[in-house]
């Protein structure tokens, strides 16, 4: 009978992943943090609220699908706004404010409701598996529709990961398109004799997460610049990695998708660009995309993908940073010259 990876003393579970790091060439601690990562997503798997919840963004595309060779640290989630804020949704014709205003009355109220729902249903859920596998964590829910696990660390790389998992849930879509896949441990291959844990969430497909991503670059390429503390460049990295599988080409084919994720963006995720103008998501998805920034923006991006290669994030061969840019302004080319232009868009 194998013996539970979580139940061993922390010499142990030390021993067991320096093991593992010197088969995988991986690093100890980013080992460790995968472990509480499959953790985290197989607690919220045996709740009464698993069946509402999306698993999406980078850690998705890493785990769920291995189309990406890096190491994704924290978790996403939507939580389908049908069962939040399903009497919004109901006094609609199709799911979707019809006003600004009412767009910013459902973003108030949604925002309320997912913090006190975080706060008083998923912070005591990992409380109690965190006491009732002796785990030695703690669980912090600061508000802002996120969760934090901080655990006892083992190793430790540069100070780029840190020993926490965080949890970040959105709940103004449904998170669809989305199918259940298995996911293990990166370790598990090289600990045969021990069982570490599993998951099996409903993921976002990943034609969906491509535009999510697109989008979002887009709006930090207009902006030129990033938010304090913001680990950007995994971004730019997953995007090229979603080309190389040929799911960019598949997400491209799919205008309708396309416009649905620049519609959820220009509704609940309006954002300015540089001189003060709206961002026009349906327009980028339309034929305007912009996916290479430049500047003092494009600097402070090399920065922050130097770092995220030095800390070993990278799994396999890091690309240099200009032939990543370079592969991303190609991509936004491929991606414009297939678009249907939005209605009034001029393109």
């Amino acid at each position: 009978m194998t013996e539970a990876f979580l139940a061993l003393s922390p010499h142990d579970r030390r021993e067991a992943l320096t093991f593992a790091a010197s088969e995988s060439g991986r690093p100890a601690h980013l080992l460790e943090k995968d472990v509480m990562v499959v953790w985290a997503l197989a607690v919220l798997g045996a709740s009464a609220f698993d069946e509402h919840l999306v698993f999406k963004g980078g850690t998705s595309l890493s785990k769920a699908y291995c189309v990406i060779d890096r190491f994704s640290e924290d978790i996403d989630l939507t939580y389908d706004i049908r069962e939040i804020a399903g009497d919004l949704v109901a006094k609609t014709a199709d799911g979707w404010p019809e006003t600004n205003s009412q767009q910013k009355a459902w973003t108030k109220d949604i925002r309320a409701r997912l913090d006190q729902w975080i706060s008083e249903s998923v912070a005591p859920l990992f409380e109690a598996a965190i006491a009732e596998q002796g785990l030695e964590a703690k669980v912090s829910a600061p508000g802002g529709h996120s969760l934090h696990i901080e655990y006892n660390a083992l190793s430790t790389g540069t100070g780029y990961v840190l020993p926490r998992v965080l949890l970040e849930f959105g709940a103004r879509a449904t998170g669809e398109p989305a199918e259940r896949r298995q996911l293990a441990c990166d370790a598990a291959p090289f600990l045969p004799e021990l069982a570490l844990p599993v998951a099996e969430p409903r993921v976002m497909l990943p034609t969906r997460t491509f535009w999510e991503k697109a989008t979002a670059i887009h709006a930090y390429c207009r902006q030129g610049k990033f938010r304090g503390g913001d680990r950007f460049a995994r971004h730019w990295y997953d995007l090229v990695r979603l080309d190389d599988a040929g799911i960019a080409d598949q997400a491209v084919a799919d205008a309708d998708l396309a416009r649905d994720v620049a519609k959820h963006k220009q509704l609940f995720f309006a954002e300015k660009d540089s001189a003060g103008a709206a961002i026009d998501y349906l327009k980028a998805v339309g034929g305007g995309l912009l996916l290479a920034p430049d500047g003092a923006a494009r600097s402070a991006l090399g920065e922050d993908y130097a770092q995220m290669v030095g800390d070993g994030l990278i799994l396999g061969k890091a690309p240099p940073f200009e032939v990543l840019m370079e592969r991303c302004a190609a991509i936004s080319a491929k991606a414009n010259a297939a678009a249907v232009p939005a209605a009034g868009s001029g393109m």
